[in-house]
């Protein structure tokens, strides 16, 4: 699951990005609105948690355009005012949720994962082939009964390869879903988390590579 976190504070910005990813989440951050909608437009966002009150371009505009380009992209909207009447304006935009400063953090994770299970690629909340059993709400994963000690990022891919329900998956696509935007394409990152991931997989080896094209569980 890929955010964009569009917040004019960096240190706040920087502390949601941080907690959203050791929830397991690619988080990606901007500061400004013409920064969000260019990142809006480069990569393919499950969720946008969008400050309204964004400088050089507004988060009301940020929620506008989106919503013109028929983005499937779902919309959080933070502000500092939490009356009802901007909670209804927000929304108005075409935001899918709302959430006032200060907030919880459990909260915006809940208020995110939810979001991802309304988005246009909807995720069950178990996902399970091949003796695998990926729990996407408590993010517990098995394999035949015994319980696997996932790092966040592992978690993300093998439940790409889940959601691709036999299908290939390309490196490529895995680095745009699971990763952030500074991933390096050329680390090899994808390789040496899916060695990893195979090796807490056990035997019998249960992710083929596909020469060329991709991984396939």
């Amino acid at each position: 699951m890929r955010i964009l976190v569009a917040e004019d504070e960096e240190i706040l910005a920087e502390l949601v990005a941080t907690g959203l990813r050791r929830a397991g989440f690619a988080v990606d951050t901007v500061y400004s609105g013409d920064a969000a909608l260019a990142y809006l437009g480069l990569h393919d966002y499950d969720v946008v948690v969008l400050d309204r009150d964004l400088p050089r371009v507004h988060g009301d505009d940020v929620a506008r355009g989106l919503v013109a380009s028929g983005s499937r992209t779902r919309i959080l909207m933070l502000t500092a005012a939490g009356s009802m009447e901007d909670r209804v304006a927000g929304l108005d935009l075409g935001a899918d949720d709302y959430l006032g400063k200060p907030f919880e953090f459990p909260e915006l994770v809940s208020r995110v994962r939810a979001l991802r299970r309304r988005s246009a690629r909807p995720v069950p909340p178990q996902l399970e082939r091949h003796g695998i059993r990926l729990d996407t709400v408590r993010r517990t994963a098995s394999r035949d009964g015994r319980g696997l000690d996932l790092s966040p990022k592992e978690f993300s891919v093998l439940q790409l390869l889940l959601e691709a329900d036999g299908g290939t998956v390309s490196a490529e696509e895995l680095l745009e879903r699971a990763w952030d935007a500074n991933a390096d394409p050329f680390t090899g990152a994808v390789r040496v988390c899916m060695s990893k991931l195979r090796g807490k997989l056990g035997e019998p080896t249960l992710i083929r590579t596909v020469q060329g094209v991709g991984y396939a569980l």
